[in-house]
């Protein structure tokens, strides 16, 4: 599979370029700063693009067969709810440009319903700090639900995200929490990037959300 990974250098980014390569996956990372991954593979192509310009980045996504998209605006950007919006949009229309029709994104979790018509970013006990973000992640879904060009997946990790083990075994589903016994919604970003390669070879959510978990 020829891949294009879009924040390559992120943490969720860094962990699928690993998995990527490690399947042999011909990947081109784009990036601000792709050489930042630091990582020498014969399989790797390293670009640099701005997402804002839509002309450039559809011309680097040509002749792939699948974008996943780990763009992040930045926590601590004072205006990331829009600049998050307009860069995922930007995308969007670039792949649409690009003529790939495969498209992941990497979300949030703070759509996922915790309760009856209750998203977790709307319930009392979600965090402030991270509020502009995952309101820009859950509005996006929304945008993403209309477009029927592409091939589209979003995934929702899960709402603990962490550094640790790849195990391979996890849990899928689509628009709750999956908690495991101690009522925790868990994965490694490394697992993550597993589940986000599965999807891309099985195509189990095509033009759905889900989620993942232990």
């Amino acid at each position: 599979m020829k891949l294009a990974l879009i924040g390559a250098t992120g943490f969720v980014g860094k962990a699928v370029l690993n998995e990527a390569l490690q399947r042999g996956y011909e990947v081109t990372a784009i990036a601000r700063n792709p050489q930042a991954a630091g990582i020498n593979n014969d399989k790797l192509t390293t670009v640099t693009a701005d997402i804002w310009d839509t002309d450039n980045l559809a011309a680097a996504l040509k002749g792939h067969d699948a974008v996943v998209s780990a763009f992040n605006a930045g926590w601590t950007n004072p205006n990331l709810y829009d600049d998050f919006l307009k860069g995922s949009e930007a995308i969007q229309q670039a792949v649409k440009q690009s003529g790939v029709k495969r498209l992941l994104v990497v979300g949030g979790a703070g759509s996922l319903y915790v309760a009856p018509g209750v998203q977790l970013v709307d319930s009392p006990q979600f965090p402030a700090e991270w509020k502009a973000g995952a309101t820009a992640a859950r509005d996006y879904l929304n945008i993403l639900k209309k477009e029927d060009e592409l091939d589209w997946t979003f995934l929702s990790p899960a709402i603990n995200l962490h550094p640790g083990e790849r195990t391979g075994k996890f849990r899928t589903g689509t628009d709750e929490p999956i908690f495991n016994d101690k009522g925790q919604h868990e994965i490694t970003v490394e697992d993550l990037a597993v589940a986000i390669l599965n999807e891309l070879e099985n195509n189990e959510f095509v033009k759905r959300r889900f989620t993942v978990g232990y």
